[in-house]
C-alpha cells in the first residue's frame, strides 16, 4: 500500500511539475462564445499541489488534485464541480465540469500564466463607487437588485444584493467606459459587462451565469437604493408556535427538533443546500459562532434540500460542507429536493413556502418560533454583512437572557 501511495505522489508530483508555479488567468467558454474570466495560483505545498481561485478579497484553496491517466483532477471543495486537465508550461487546457438537478454542465477550460482577468483598453471615464438601484430582465420578470461597487483606478470590485441573496465576490475592471466583472467561486461562474452612459447611468448591461444564463441589466447610481423583500418573505402560520420535525443526520441517525439536546435552548435552524453559493457564507458564519457560543445554551441544526434525493450523492455534498467549515452542529438530510414545490408542506408544515436559500427560523428556550430570517447578507457585501451579524447577535443575546 506505501508503495501505491509513493507511486501516485511521484506521477503527481512528475505531472504538475509541467506546469508553471504562480498566477493563472483562467477561461470557461460558454456556447455563445462568451468567457468567464477568473485568476488562481498554483502552489506546491508540502509536496502537493494547491490552487488558490481569486476574487477580489476571497481566496477559495483547493488541495483535491489528483491524477488520472495523463489527466489533472481538480475537485472543488464544496460543490460537485471539477477540472479535468492537461498541463504544460505555457497553457493548461480541459474541460470544467459542474453536475445539476437534472444535468451536468461540460464547458471548454483553458488557462496561461497571469494574473489579469481583463486588460484595460484605456483610462476610465467615470468612477462608479457607490451604491446603485439595478434592474435585471425586463417587463414583467424584471428584478430589482441593488449593486456595491469600488473602484480604484481601472480595478473593480463589489457585488450584487437580490432578494434572495448577494452574488459573493466579483472582481474586474473598468476601462473607458465600459465595465467587466466576473467571479467564479467553484460552482458558479458569472460574468457581468455594461457601458457606463455617465457618472449616473450605467446602461446595455449583460450578465452571463453558466453555461446558459443569459440576462440584461441596467442601473441607476442610488445611494439610498433598497431591496424589495417581500417576495422571499416566510411566516408563521396561524395557529402553529412550533416546529416538529425529525430528520437523518450524516451518519444515518435520526434528529429530531424535541430531542432534549435542543431543550431549553435557543435554536438557530438553517435551512440550507449544498449546491448554494450564499449558503456557503451562511455555514462558515454559522459554524463560527457556534463553535464559539454553544457553551451559552445555543444550538444550530441544518435542514438540507439537496438537488436529488439520492442519499449518497447529497451525503457527499453536505460532508464536504461539514469538513470545509469545521460543522460541528447537526446536518440533517431531508432527502426532499430543493425543486420539490411541496418542500415546505413535507418538512415545515407550520410555515409558509420556503422561498430563499439560505433562510433560518430562531426558536427561543421554550421551542417558540421567534424570528423567520429570509435577508442574509455574505461577507462579500461588507457593511451589510457587519449589520446583519450584528442584529442575529442582538437577536440571539435577547433571547438567551429570558427564562
Amino acid at each position: 500500500m506505501m508503495r501505491l501511495f509513493l507511486l501516485l505522489t511521484c506521477v503527481l508530483l512528475t505531472v504538475t511539475a509541467t506546469a508553471q508555479q504562480g498566477n493563472w488567468t483562467a477561461q470557461i467558454q460558454r456556447p455563445d462564445g462568451n468567457k468567464i474570466v477568473f485568476t488562481f495560483e498554483w502552489k506546491t505545498e508540502n509536496g502537493k499541489p494547491v490552487w488558490y481561485i481569486k476574487n477580489a478579497a476571497e481566496k477559495i484553496k483547493v488541495q483535491n488534485i489528483t491524477v488520472s491517466g495523463d489527466s489533472l483532477i481538480v475537485q472543488m471543495p464544496v460543490f460537485e464541480s471539477q477540472f479535468r486537465i492537461m498541463a504544460n508550461n505555457n497553457i493548461i487546457s480541459g474541460v470544467w465540469i459542474k453536475r445539476g438537478a437534472v444535468k451536468t454542465q461540460v464547458l471548454p477550460f483553458t488557462a496561461t500564466p497571469g494574473n489579469n482577468r481583463f486588460t484595460p483598453g484605456g483610462k476610465p471615464t467615470q468612477n462608479i463607487s457607490g451604491r446603485w438601484a439595478v434592474t435585471f430582465g425586463e417587463g414583467a420578470g424584471a428584478e430589482s437588485s441593488v449593486g456595491e461597487f469600488v473602484q480604484k483606478g481601472n480595478l473593480l470590485t463589489g457585488t450584487f444584493l437580490n432578494a434572495s441573496g448577494d452574488y459573493r465576490y466579483l472582481e474586474g475592471i473598468v476601462t473607458k467606459d465600459s465595465l467587466l466583472l466576473s467571479g467564479f467561486d467553484g460552482g458558479h461562474a458569472y460574468l457581468f459587462r455594461a457601458l457606463i452612459s455617465n457618472a449616473h447611468t450605467i446602461t446595455n448591461g449583460q450578465f452571463f451565469s453558466g453555461s446558459g444564463g443569459k440576462q440584461n441589466w441596467v442601473a441607476v447610481k442610488n445611494s439610498a437604493a433598497k431591496l424589495a423583500t417581500e417576495s422571499v418573505a416566510m411566516f408563521v402560520k396561524a395557529g402553529q408556535e412550533k416546529l416538529d420535525f425529525t430528520f437523518k443526520n450524516l451518519e444515518g441517525k435520526p434528529v429530531s427538533i424535541n430531542d432534549d439536546r435542543f431543550k431549553n435552548k435557543v435554536v438557530i435552524i438553517q435551512i440550507m443546500g449544498s449546491w448554494c453559493p450564499n449558503c456557503m457564507d451562511e455555514t462558515a458564519f454559522l459554524s463560527d459562532y457556534y463553535n464559539r457560543n454553544k457553551q451559552r445554551g445555543v444550538e444550530v441544526i441544518a435542514l438540507a434540500y439537496e438537488y436529488t434525493t439520492d442519499w449518497q450523492r447529497s451525503l457527499n455534498s453536505l460532508k464536504k460542507f461539514q469538513h470545509r467549515f469545521n460543522v460541528q452542529y447537526p446536518i440533517l438530510n431531508t432527502e426532499v429536493t430543493v425543486g420539490d414545490s411541496l418542500k415546505t408542506e413535507k418538512t415545515l408544515p407550520q410555515v409558509t413556502a420556503i422561498q430563499s436559500f439560505p433562510s433560518s427560523i430562531i426558536l427561543d428556550k421554550k421551542g417558540k418560533i421567534r424570528k423567520l430570517d429570509t435577508e442574509f447578507n455574505g461577507p462579500a457585501t461588507g457593511i451589510h454583512y457587519t449589520e446583519y451579524k450584528k442584529e442575529f447577535e442582538q437577536t440571539i443575546n435577547g433571547l438567551l437572557k429570558e427564562n
